[in-house]
């Protein structure tokens, strides 16, 4: 047996062994055990997908699984990314889980179901058939609902964020289900070989309805707009260990999806997929910041910029499709490049931040950033992860996103001047899109980080915080270790997804190097070791150099200059509301604020105020536009229905007497 095959098979003999325990295992042991065993699920499909991105391949029938078709197995370079990215995840994940399950998440079904959803999120990219693809997708997208809705019994909001997932998802899995049965309608057999030699028998209008369904199941998954309804209210009210899951691996899917259909199974396609795929992603991202940058709710915020991280990676998807379908295989392989190191950091420093955010949330009971402040003292350890994920986050050097972006800037900036009028137009937007995200990022993280953890407490529970459990912080802890090796010291993965992009695309690897990041067929350096290294002696001058300057001078201790107003105070200084005021101003005709101020007077004159309420909301203005009246014309249509309901038998008769005549007169016109 392959390293990939047995890797994946002690992938699945711990998976099953953590959901065995989760049902056996006392409760005093149950969360370690199964944590334990999740951890060696991780960290053995990380080896496996690390083995398939340098070339060793694996594939597996076992026809006896599921009727019809079996299961049908295989990994190669580019499921092994998705293998990868995820095992890593899981690791880091379930080492949190075990401190925070001792928190009212250690039951069985709770505990059977980490292993579960940890499990099918591997099994999805390995599935090398239509079947076995669909039936991994549906049980991600079960297994993820319950996990969702684990702890619907202390919040009533958290029943509404799973009614929303569990419509949303499976209204994504209908239109994957229809596409690909359309794909593999021609082949042979469902194997993705099969539906690899078929695709090019189908119209081009089949074609063009296939990628567009399987653009909306799996954008849906990724939470591109107008489609991640669901994103902000699951992944707040979801367990943080299974936020950091959903956030930083399973939405990654939806990108495998469009990445395996459109441009392996169907061969690339025309420019106008692609073009579709690349104002998606622009919209996405930029919507997603904004909606980041004004929300006070931390894990909400990062819900957001999940769905802006997603956008980015399509812009670069988009852009490797159109620039394949325009003759350009160079730069189509340094776009896909650009995209899979940007989910790579994504995954990451989204994971360190959940984990962050799951933190705070364990010592204050509260999401609101509003009533943090002054976590540092009681939480150091939570403080400076938070702040290495913000960074990381944020687009600036050394951050973990910072050099994705860059080789993505540098593939859309060479693809100019472009053949065609869309053309033309959708790359310079997609390049200030891309420029205007890594503004609003930095605001949003140094918002998130200063308000929520350097200012003054602003509730008692946030200044009796105190810092998580060993193993939460371990978990934080390995997370923080991969953002570090990914924004430092890039080269160690980048010249592998190059290859691997470049072996899709039947091109030799955009980009090389061991320290320094070469472009290879377009101009172009960076070292972001050197940068970062120039970076911190840089600090250290600044810091230490005025420090050996005055040492020699006798310290005093004095008061912060506060105006002569006396000592600040919480009152004092910005919260997350007010800091995003002055950007919410800005883009005040996208957003669309709901303000009101309620002014109290005095029972004995008019003129004297006795207080003032001020309530600022800022709705999701796609939800509004977009699902209100979907939602009002469904409960109406319910109504409606409930009226023709009405047990008698004869009407019944009627109703089915009247559709079969109606069919039978559509037949006669039709044919």
């Amino acid at each position: 047996m392959s390293v990939v095959g047995a890797a994946l098979a002690a992938t699945g003999a711990s998976c099953a062994g953590g959901v065995l325990a989760a049902l056996a295992v006392p409760r005093a042991r149950r969360a370690l055990v199964v944590g334990m065993l999740t951890c060696v699920a991780g960290a053995c499909a990380t080896v496996a997908g690390a083995a398939a991105m340098l070339g060793h391949t694996w594939a597996a029938e076992l026809p006896g699984l599921l009727p019809l078709s079996g299961v049908v197995l295989g990994v190669d370079a580019l499921g092994g990314v998705f293998v990868a990215v995820g095992g890593a995840v899981a690791v880091a994940v379930a080492l949190y889980g075990i401190g925070y399950s001792r928190h009212g998440l250690d039951g069985r079904a709770v505990q059977a179901m980490v292993p579960v959803f940890v499990g099918s999120l591997l099994l999805v990219p390995i599935a090398a058939d239509v079947t076995t693809l669909l039936v991994a997708w549906e049980l991600m997208a079960l297994t993820s609902l319950l996990l969702v809705v684990a702890e619907h019994r202390r919040r009533a909001a958290v029943a509404s964020a799973g009614r929303w997932y569990a419509v949303m998802t499976h209204l994504g899995f209908v239109a994957i289900l229809i596409g690909l049965l359309v794909l593999a309608a021609p082949a042979a057999d469902g194997s993705f070989a099969a539906v690899r030699a078929a695709a090019g028998a189908l119209p081009p209008v089949a074609a063009g309805a296939v990628f567009v369904l399987c653009l909306v199941g799996f954008g849906s998954k990724a939470g591109i707009v107008p489609l991640h309804a669901w994103l902000p209210r699951a992944h707040p009210e979801a367990p943080s260990p299974v936020s950091a899951l959903m956030s930083a691996a399973m939405v990654n899917l939806g990108v495998y999806g469009i990445v395996r259909v459109g441009l392996d199974l169907m061969g690339g396609g025309t420019r106008w997929w692609w073009l579709l795929v690349m104002a998606l992603g622009a919209v996405s991202a930029v919507y997603g910041i904004l909606q980041a940058v004004v929300s006070s709710d931390l894990k909400r915020l990062l819900a957001y910029s999940t769905t802006e991280n997603m956008g980015l990676v399509l812009v670069g998807v988009g852009a490797c499709g159109l620039f394949a379908a325009t003759g350009n295989p160079v730069l189509a392989a340094l776009a896909l490049t650009a995209a899979l190191l940007h989910l790579l950091g994504h995954a990451a420093f989204k994971t360190l931040l959940f984990l962050g955010a799951g933190s705070v949330l364990h010592a204050t009971g509260t999401r609101d950033l509003d009533e943090l402040g002054g976590l540092r003292a009681g939480m150091p350890v939570t403080t400076a992860a938070f702040g290495l994920g913000a960074l990381a986050a944020s687009t600036l050097p050394p951050g973990t996103a910072f050099v994705g972006e860059w080789l993505l800037l540098q593939s859309l900036v060479h693809g100019l001047p472009a053949p065609g009028v869309a053309t033309s137009i959708v790359l310079p937007v997609a390049v200030a899109a891309v420029a205007l995200t890594a503004g609003l990022a930095v605001a949003t993280f140094v918002k998130a980080f200063g308000v929520g953890f350097l200012a003054r407490p602003r509730s008692d529970a946030a200044a009796a915080a105190r810092e998580s459990p060993p193993t939460m912080l371990a978990g934080m802890a390995l997370a923080g270790v991969a953002c570090v090796v990914l924004a430092v010291a890039p080269t160690v993965v980048l010249p592998v997804l190059a290859t691997v992009a470049g072996d899709l695309l039947a091109v030799a690897p955009p980009v090389s190097g061991a320290v320094t990041v070469e472009l290879a067929g377009v101009t172009g350096a960076l070292s972001p070791l050197l940068l970062a290294t120039a970076l911190a002696l840089a600090a250290a001058l600044v810091v230490v150099l005025p420090r050996l300057l005055v040492a020699r001078r006798a310290r005093r201790a004095a008061r912060l200059w506060d105006c002569g107003a006396g000592p600040l105070s919480a009152r004092m200084e910005y919260t997350a509301t007010s800091f995003a005021e002055p950007l919410q101003r800005v883009f005040d005709d996208v957003l669309q604020p709901v303000q009101d101020i309620d002014v109290t007077h005095h029972r004995e004159s008019a003129y004297l105020v006795q207080s003032v309420a001020y309530r600022r909301l800022v709705p999701d203005r796609v939800e509004r536009r977009l699902y209100t009246p979907v939602l009002a014309a469904a409960a109406a249509w319910g109504r409606v229905g409930r009226r023709l309901g009405t047990g008698s038998v004869h009407r019944y008769l009627g109703y089915g007497f009247v559709g079969l005549c109606g069919l039978l007169v559509l037949l006669v016109l039709t044919r």
